[in-house]
């Protein structure tokens, strides 16, 4: 069963590493065997993890690019992408421009499409794009609609790509995390009325911890997962099964 999920020989590539879930996602492929890049813009943060790190603002293309060719010069391949990053946008529908609209959907989903197909051209296995909850159901108030329609239209690409690739050997699938205490979700967390809100609407009755997408993650980047493409795998408590 270690060899089931050992990625040992494989590389991969985590986007939006230098906190909260891509920290965590990138030292988890890493205590597996992966070689890891992690990709933030914030370069600081990712040398703390011991990973290569390549510095990387995935809204614009020539960073995407590099990014790839960093990871297959170094090692020869690029089996495993982590799309993790991600920007929240405006909560509020009434208050977000169409530009801004834009903007989130340039981090979401544009830039996890052409990592995707840069991936993909080098021989690349296994696409595990980090959609969320808020790509399934609403969580008004919070949310927004740039990130919903972002995490859905991300889910759509999941199953399409997986469809087009799968006869190449490439899996593609989506991680589709609940609440979780992240950076990004900080706010929401340290307000107690926001925070009874998320324990009361979910089954566990709690948030989730971090680690608690360890499992999961591995499965998907592993041979573990080795039929198992277009699907996507919720972690969230039981939030959706409501």
């Amino acid at each position: 069963m270690r060899d089931l999920f050992s990625l040992e020989g494989k590389t991969a590539v985590v986007t939006g590493a230098s906190s909260g879930l891509g920290a965590r996602f990138a030292s988890v492929l890493a205590s597996a065997g992966a070689t890891v890049f992690a990709a933030a813009r914030r370069v600081d943060r990712l040398r703390e993890l011991g990973v290569g790190v390549v510095s990387c603002d995935v809204s614009v293309e020539a960073d995407r690019v590099r990014l790839a060719e960093t990871a297959f010069a170094e090692t020869g391949r690029f089996d495993i992408l982590v799309n993790n990053a991600g920007v929240p946008g405006e909560t509020q529908a009434a208050e977000e421009t169409a530009d801004s609209f834009a903007s989130v959907l340039a981090v979401n989903l544009v830039a996890p499409f052409h990592l995707a197909q840069l991936m993909a051209s080098r021989g690349g296995t296994s696409i595990i794009n980090v959609a969320s909850i808020l790509g399934l159901v609403s969580a008004a108030p919070f949310g927004g609609a740039s990130y919903a329609a972002s995490k859905a239209g991300l889910i759509g690409l999941t199953r399409e790509l997986a469809g087009q690739w799968g006869g190449a050997g490439v899996r593609v699938n989506a991680l589709a995390p609940g609440w979780f205490r992240t950076e990004m979700t900080e706010d929401l967390f340290s307000d107690e009325r926001s925070s009874r809100w998320v324990d009361r609407n979910t089954m566990l009755k709690r948030g989730g911890e971090v680690g608690e997408l360890d499992g999961a993650l591995l499965f998907l980047a592993s041979d573990a997962s080795s039929y198992c493409t277009g699907q996507v795998m919720v972690v969230d408590g039981g939030w959706t099964a409501r």
